[in-house]
């Protein structure tokens, strides 16, 4: 068949952009409301069509730039969907990215131009199309990744207490862990620094504030990193 006979089909990208909430200790969702039909003013994940001229990843970076103003932060492509009848309006594949980012790095003026909004991974919206099945996927994600990337350096203020890691990771996994025993793992495997400050906003005493060792983290990515929680 000659490539002018057969049927087009548009193709979009995605973006799970997934950040965490210290003070509510919450995994979050960036979701903004859907500006074309079918579906205006429904929820969606933030995401355009591909222009002609530019590559997959390229359409990806440029939706998450312009709708946080982040252009140099984690962002991997992790699913295709292409389900002939995903979209009313017609044949649409989409490309699913995924993003962790740190809550203060985005610029919330952005954010709100285009009618944005943070909502926890356990309180979410109904979502327009397969959207729900793109968050859920990217949850079942989020947790093989945690047990060989430390996602904390992508999610958690460069400074932070122990117990907010391990909030995090409780987050991440959907139920309690044992204080104790993670900290003896996460402290076993040197990405940790101690630093010689205390965040005292919980208590007199005060927990002693942390940061992760760039170089460890990178010589354990290059050999492998295993982190298994439960």
């Amino acid at each position: 068949m000659a490539y002018d006979e057969s049927k087009k089909a548009w193709v979009a990208v995605d973006c799970l952009v997934l950040g965490y909430d210290v003070e509510t200790k919450s995994i979050n969702v960036l979701s903004f409301k859907r500006q074309v039909d079918p579906f205006a003013g429904q929820w969606s994940l933030i995401g355009e069509f591909i222009n002609e001229e530019e590559g997959i990843d390229d359409a990806a970076k440029r939706v998450l730039e312009k709708y946080t103003g982040l252009n140099d932060v984690f962002l991997e492509q992790i699913s295709v969907y292409g389900n002939t009848n995903r979209d009313p309006a017609g044949r649409v594949i989409s490309i699913l990215y995924w993003s962790l980012i740190k809550l203060d790095d985005i610029h919330k003026d952005l954010v709100n131009k285009h009618g944005a909004r943070w909502f926890s991974i356990e309180d979410l919206p109904k979502m327009v199309l397969d959207h729900g099945e793109m968050i859920k996927f990217g949850r079942e994600y989020l947790l093989s990744k945690a047990k060989n990337t430390p996602l904390g350096f992508e999610l958690l203020p460069q400074k932070f207490t122990l117990p907010q890691l391990l909030h995090l990771y409780e987050a991440i996994y959907g139920n309690q862990l044992d204080d104790r025993n993670f900290r003896k793992k996460i402290l076993s495997t040197d990405l940790l620094q101690r630093l010689n400050e205390k965040d005292k906003s919980g208590s007199k005493k005060g927990a002693f504030l942390y940061q992760f060792n760039q170089e460890k983290y990178h010589e354990l990515m290059s050999k492998g990193y295993h982190l298994e929680l439960v």
